[in-house]
């Protein structure tokens, strides 16, 4: 009986002896992270995300298009007619100063550039002449494409970065597409799809138009006691009702 009582308080103090030492490492593992930085690590810690490097962030909201009022290159005061015109209007914000846009002021000196839409038309928009370079501007500003210095516009259309894109539908006023790229291949693409998303939706939307207007006119029909193969439908001579069709 006595050795086994010794037997059992040899085994706690043998147990008090390891968990103390794990005491004692958990304490220096402690240590070691505050020293180097990571100690007091809230638990709601907020965590932000970002979009990959080189990716501008799209607008929060598109704003209502407007047109754009500023000055030419060489000074002169310019207003370009956005809404309310016949035609889609591609803005393109650049500057200057912007490297990547100098891939796009390559691309619209070429005269034959194609536009996404029909009868699009492009309209260069920069930052006021006093944040530009006006002579890099007069050298990059293409001779064929309305160009307009306007901190107004910038800010009318939260652009938030350059270069940035938005194709607006003239009739309407409304935004059909926007975003930014490094290469104009990849703003048509992008712009080419949104058209297209566009207009299937105007296709939906005429088609349902047209037959909420055919349901009212066989409802009005029907309430004034016209029903298929009613003679009224066939009023000239010699035109009979299709065959099986009643026709009192």
């Amino acid at each position: 009986m006595t050795a086994l009582l010794v037997v059992v308080l040899f085994a706690i103090l043998l147990l008090g002896v390891l968990v103390a030492g794990l005491l004692r490492s958990h304490a220096e593992i402690l240590k070691t992270l505050h020293d180097m930085g990571h100690g007091d690590i809230p638990t709601t810690a907020r965590i932000e995300l970002k979009t990959r490097d080189g990716v501008a962030e799209p607008r929060p909201n598109a704003t209502p298009a407007a047109d754009i009022v500023g000055t030419t290159p060489a000074g002169t005061s310019m207003k370009v007619g956005i809404v309310n015109t016949d035609h889609s209007t591609l803005l393109a914000f650049l500057s200057t100063g912007c490297i990547t846009c100098r891939n796009f002021w390559e691309a619209f000196a070429d005269p034959d550039l194609a536009l996404p839409g029909r009868d699009t038309r492009l309209v260069i928009v920069t930052k006021g002449l006093e944040q530009e370079s006006e002579s890099q501007l007069r050298k990059f500003t293409p001779t064929h494409v309305p160009t307009v210095a306007s901190n107004d516009a910038w800010d009318r259309y939260e652009v938030p970065v350059s270069p940035y894109f938005i194709l607006v539908d003239g009739p309407s006023g409304t935004t059909l597409g926007e975003g930014a790229a490094g290469s104009w291949r990849q703003v048509s693409s992008l712009l080419e799809q949104a058209v297209a998303d566009a207009g299937l939706a105007t296709s939906r939307r005429r088609r349902a138009a047209g037959a909420d207007r055919e349901e009212r006119a066989d409802e009005k029909l029907a309430a004034a006691g016209i029903h298929p193969g009613h003679p009224s439908l066939y009023p000239d001579e010699g035109v009979e009702a299709p065959p099986g069709e009643d026709d009192t």
